[in-house]
């Protein structure tokens, strides 16, 4: 029964599914769902506190249900992304409706494509990071695996990485930065790893190469088989949805820093360098992303076993309603800085 709770991401392709078959606002109520009336909810639902028992860790980290419910999302996905193909040529959309199942299909692309793929590209099986990929790929963000991984979780809170940000950073300005540098820094790392085996940039081993390939021949079967308008269309929704990633990135590590030993070494990253939260409706909508300081603590850790611990540094609320915070970088800056001065 605890797994059944995450099962409340099916939400998502619901909204989504009035989205694309309703016109006007209804093509709206996935953003009004998830920006609008989750922040609301959480306003009424205390923050969970509770971990599982060593008893319960033991039991839950074989329960394979959380697993079969990642899996779910794949197909799922893939589907709702190839609808999208067909039902965003209507012919009598008018530019309302079009930009609405936009970001219908978009809010896909970050929540079950990035997030989902986020996860199973942490496990350490080729099958599950394989599924991974192909969810990354539904927004053309696969060069998140390769800097995730190898850049993000080692640099983390410090100047080195492209997606901790930094005290008084607007949030517009982060977008491009982060995204641009961890773009960079996946084909440092694929040509780091391949040069220590004495191998080629060149070479098939190589994923960023390899996932390049993927996006281009994506967007490319896009424009053959459906023309430019539905490409535009495809690349709005991905772009939206690495937007709601570096959005999340933003708001994960905003400020803080490792310290430095006199040698300029950082210490070891702990579950102090990462903002938490445990608001419950995000927090069982994201598969527990917002438990990040424990992600960031182990990195392999399922995320079904995510701890909060009182030493993290605690968002003021859930990941939706800090995103919108975020949005304006004032308020953002009045909440934050504030909450930097308590740490």
């Amino acid at each position: 029964m605890k797994a059944l709770k995450y099962l409340s991401i099916s939400i998502l392709p619901l909204t989504v599914y009035f989205a694309f078959t309703n016109k006007g606002w209804v093509t709206f109520l996935p953003m009004i769902t998830f920006f609008g009336l989750v922040p609301l909810l959480e306003l009424f639902f205390s923050p969970n506190k509770e971990n599982f028992t060593k008893e319960e860790e033991k039991k839950e980290k074989k329960n394979k249900l959380y697993t079969g419910i990642l899996y779910a999302t794949v197909p799922l996905q893939v589907f709702f992304l190839g609808w999208f193909f067909f039902i965003i040529q209507e012919t009598d959309l008018t530019n309302i409706d079009v930009f609405g199942r936009i970001t219908a299909m978009g809010l896909m692309c970050g929540a079950i494509g990035i997030n989902v793929g986020h996860e199973l590209g942490h496990r350490n099986n080729r099958f599950d990071e394989f599924l991974g990929e192909i969810l990354l790929l539904t927004s053309l963000n696969t060069h998140f695996l390769p800097y995730h991984n190898a850049g993000h979780h080692l640099n983390v809170a410090t100047p080195k990485d492209a997606a901790t940000a930094r005290k008084n950073e607007i949030l517009y300005l982060f977008w491009f930065r982060s995204h641009i540098t961890s773009y960079y820094q996946a084909w440092e790392a694929e040509n780091n790893r391949l040069k220590n085996t004495n191998r080629s940039w060149l070479h098939l081993q190589n994923r960023m190469l390899i996932y390049t390939l993927c996006n281009l021949l994506l967007i490319g079967g896009i424009y053959y088989f459906f023309g430019s308008f539905v490409t535009l269309a495809f690349l709005g929704a991905a772009i939206f949805g690495i937007l709601q990633l570096e959005t999340v990135n933003y708001i994960e590590h905003y400020g803080l820093l490792r310290k430095q030993n006199e040698h300029g070494r950082y210490e070891r990253v702990k579950r102090t360098h990462s903002w938490n939260s445990d608001h419950v409706v995000g927090q069982a909508m994201l598969f527990n992303l917002s438990r990040h300081s424990d992600h960031h603590y182990n990195g392999s850790k399922h995320y079904q076993l995510l701890k909060t611990l009182p030493e993290s540094p605690q968002m003021p609320t859930g990941y939706p309603g800090m995103m919108l915070l975020s949005l304006i970088p004032p308020f953002w800056f009045m909440v934050m800085n504030k909450k930097l001065q308590e740490i």
